[in-house]
């Protein structure tokens, strides 16, 4: 009986260890989905500041081309200059608002990946710590267990 009681604790450290590696690697793959989330989002950040950037360039050049069919004199009048600087300051404004949120996410991208890393890492080396422990067990009731031998 006590043969079987330590096949049994090496099973069962066998299955906690193995459990420890299959909780690394889901770790690692969400580490890695959110590493691919980062870039996803970074490039969606970049095209909506490029859009941002586009629009003002259409609404410059029909601004422009507004005042220009109304006879204004574009190049000389300070009113038409301050309106146009303001137009292309809130648009750049924007685009930075919008590049300043991608650098904040990316790091709170890279924190998470590596939290999550850290995550599966601690938890495979808890299984191995807890497969230890249960070989030892094992191993100590087989011992405790065992008919002494003697001489016949």
């Amino acid at each position: 009986m006590a043969i079987e009681g330590l096949i049994f604790s090496i099973m069962s450290a066998a299955g906690q260890a193995a459990a420890g590696q299959a909780e690394k690697e889901e770790a690692d793959l969400n580490a890695f989905n959110i590493k691919t989330d980062k870039k996803l989002n970074s490039v969606e950040a970049d095209q909506v500041a490029l859009s941002i950037k586009r629009d003002f360039d259409t609404a410059m050049e029909a601004n422009i081309a507004a005042l220009a069919a109304t006879g204004r004199d574009i190049g000389s009048s300070m009113t038409i200059k301050a309106f146009l600087e303001k137009q292309k300051q809130t648009a750049y404004e924007d685009i930075s608002r919008t590049q300043n949120q991608k650098h904040w996410a990316n790091i709170k991208a890279d924190m998470a990946s590596l939290a999550e890393g850290r995550r599966g890492r601690n938890a495979k080396t808890a299984s191995l710590y807890r497969a230890a422990g249960t070989l030892y067990e094992g191993y100590d009731n087989f011992k405790s267990t065992m008919a002494p031998k003697g001489k016949a």
